[in-house]
């Protein structure tokens, strides 16, 4: 298929629920193209239900990448991700088809979209088991807060239940004495982009939560949580940290009720649409914003294959 430029990389982003999965599948059939995902929650295999990954029938239909590549027990870092993303998108334009970047992880865009050039830093274990244990005394919320006192960027990026990345941006602070948020310098793309923003209103938004949520539970969720648990992941796994697991872990473990646990689910779902809504700007001039309304597809596509809409990019 022709397109507007050479090398041109369209990436989908908006809040969770708002309909990504499914435009990008219309969208990818239509324009030749292979779906990269730039969400954190779907890199991890046996967390099907829980992080409305999409179908077996849907990832058979187009070619994705970035999907059930790792363990609920495995740290998958933003370096790692940045890296693989840009090669699997230069693999793909090689083949002459259209990389179609869809998530809403507000980093792994950034890293992708800003080139971001994130410095090696080693892990430095004694120095992680001194912050580990200082969380362990303190608690998760307030070494966030002692993040946020050092790096108020940083720590406005990571949830303060994310322990793990709070810990490894502090271990990072600790040891280069520098701020971690302060330590991407940005290069060259070797691709021109545009980044397309999905939008509804926010009673909408979150009625498609509320109902995708009870959509998990009647499919299983639970009994996939069960399953993650008897196979030896601990709810404070790197992945179960993803919203939802660990509360189900708790109403599992007896520690709250079933209808405790999706209330938990549900005001933690709004917000993170809220989080990601500051990596996401609706004033962003980079975003071209289209609400998810009438014939969408066929607009986004028009705006895709616009030559005009790509000049300067």
């Amino acid at each position: 298929m022709r397109y507007p430029v050479e090398h041109p990389v369209v990436i989908l982003v908006g809040p969770t629920a708002v309909g990504k999965t499914t435009l990008a599948l219309e969208l990818a059939g239509e324009l030749d193209a292979e779906i990269i995902s730039a969400d954190s929650r779907l890199f991890y295999r046996g967390m099907d239900i829980g992080t409305a990954k999409p179908t077996p029938q849907e990832l058979r239909s187009i070619p994705h990448h970035l999907i059930d590549i790792a363990e609920p027990d495995q740290t998958y870092s933003l370096a790692l991700f940045q890296r693989e993303a840009l090669r699997i998108i230069a693999d793909i334009q090689t083949r002459g088809k259209l990389p179609l970047v869809v998530g809403g992880t507000g980093q792994y865009v950034r890293a992708i979209t800003e080139g971001w050039s994130i410095p090696p830093q080693q892990p430095d274990e004694r120095m992680r088991a001194a912050i580990e244990a200082w969380a362990e005394e303190i608690g998760a919320q307030a070494l966030h807060a002692k993040l946020a006192l050092l790096d108020p960027a940083a720590a406005a990026a990571i949830d303060w239940r994310n322990r793990r990345r709070t810990v490894r941006a502090l271990e990072v602070i600790f040891n280069t004495g520098r701020r971690f948020s302060e330590q991407r310098s940005k290069g060259e793309l070797p691709y021109q982009y545009k980044l397309i923003g999905l939008k509804r209103e926010r009673a909408e938004l979150y009625a498609r939560i509320d109902a995708r949520i009870e959509q998990m539970l009647a499919d299983g969720f639970a009994d996939e949580v069960r399953g993650l648990l008897a196979r030896g992941y601990a709810p404070d796994a790197p992945a179960l940290s993803a919203i939802g697991y660990g509360e189900m872990a708790a109403y599992i473990k007896g520690e709250m009720n079933l209808e405790e646990a999706v209330l938990l689910i549900k005001r933690r779902t709004r917000l993170f649409v809220r989080r990601q809504a500051n990596w996401f700007k609706q004033d962003d001039p980079r975003i071209r914003w289209f609400s998810m309304q009438g014939d969408v597809r066929s607009v986004v596509r028009s705006y895709i294959l616009d030559v005009e809409e790509w000049q300067g990019a």
